[in-house]
């Protein structure tokens, strides 16, 4: 294989990476998820940095990605603790969420407005301790559903 191709296809992944990271950046609303998004992006330009410095001989490229890999540890490390100390104060992951930690006197912006949640409680499926054979309905226990 040539270099040119070579350095054809290390471009094609590192664009893609690139591309996935920003689709899930504009996408998603989770925290964690854009967060992981943005180090897809970060990842998909090192491959291309690393690639660029293959096809000219030279090592530019490769010390430039292992500074944006220190800087990204760094970046990870102070991301993640701002994410757990918002998480703490609100308990949701969502970043519609977060319009009330705002200053005081600033109104809040609202880009589209949030569906109202039904506020009943949440019922939760229990486990039964180990051993005890759980209570089956007699309609489970005769119906089936594939005939």
């Amino acid at each position: 294989m040539s270099e040119w191709a070579l350095l054809q296809n290390y471009l094609i992944v590192g664009a893609a990476l690139f591309g996935i990271g920003v689709f899930g950046l504009l996408v998603r609303r989770n925290l964690i998820v854009m967060f992981l998004c943005v180090e897809m992006m970060l990842q998909g330009v090192s491959l291309s940095m690393v690639a660029w410095g293959r096809y000219h001989g030279d090592w530019g490229g490769q010390m430039l990605v292992v500074f944006m890999i220190a800087v990204a540890a760094c970046e990870a490390a102070i991301g993640l603790a701002l994410i757990l100390m918002l998480v703490k104060q609100t308990g949701k992951l969502d970043v519609a969420v977060w319009q009330e930690l705002r200053e005081d006197g600033q109104p809040p912006f609202v880009d589209r407005g949030l569906p109202e949640s039904k506020g009943g409680e949440t019922s939760w499926p229990s486990l039964t301790p180990a051993g005890i054979e759980p209570d089956a309905e007699q309609d489970e226990l005769t119906h089936r559903s594939h005939v």
